[in-house]
């Protein structure tokens, strides 16, 4: 009788057995607080980059210009302006800087020895070419395809060599 009374409560079911689970109803992504805490990271970095760029562009104009000239407002020899890139900046040509291009194109030129067809025209949006009229200078520029010139030169870097 024993087996028979334990074979009987295993094949009892008890009554509060659920075959379906209810399941915790789903969060939402973001709630308020996350919310406002990731709008305000954004707004952070927009601010931030706006500050940075900002910033280089004055830093590195204050660089270029404190090494660009001495208490007189005059440049010297051994003066370096410009980028150091020299990947960028590979092509390199001496000569006396002088005001003027050549039928539009560049709005200076170097004087080289060899006459009018070894002059090298140049234009520049990072350098102010401007302030070594007169000076035996070394740039370092980009080669830019050209009409007239002979050779037209993007300026990236000047050196005073006298």
């Amino acid at each position: 009788m024993e087996e028979n009374k334990s074979h009987e409560k295993t094949s009892e079911k008890p009554e509060n057995t659920k075959v379906f689970h209810e399941f915790k109803k789903p969060q939402k992504f973001m709630n308020k607080k996350s919310g406002l805490i990731f709008v305000a990271v954004i707004v952070a970095g927009v601010i931030t980059g706006y500050l940075l760029s900002l910033g280089g562009n004055s830093i590195s104009s204050s660089l270029t210009s404190s090494k660009s000239e001495n208490g007189s407002g005059q440049v010297t020899k051994g003066t370096i302006v410009g980028s150091s890139d020299t990947t960028t900046f590979k092509d390199t040509a001496t000569g006396v800087m002088t005001k003027g291009g050549i039928d539009g194109e560049g709005q200076y030129h170097l004087v080289r020895p060899g006459g009018d067809s070894q002059n090298v025209y140049l234009t520049s949006s990072i350098v102010d070419l401007s302030q070594f009229i007169g000076k035996k200078v070394k740039v370092n520029g980009q080669t830019q395809a050209a009409q007239k010139a002979g050779w037209l030169m993007d300026v990236g870097r000047v050196e005073v060599l006298e």
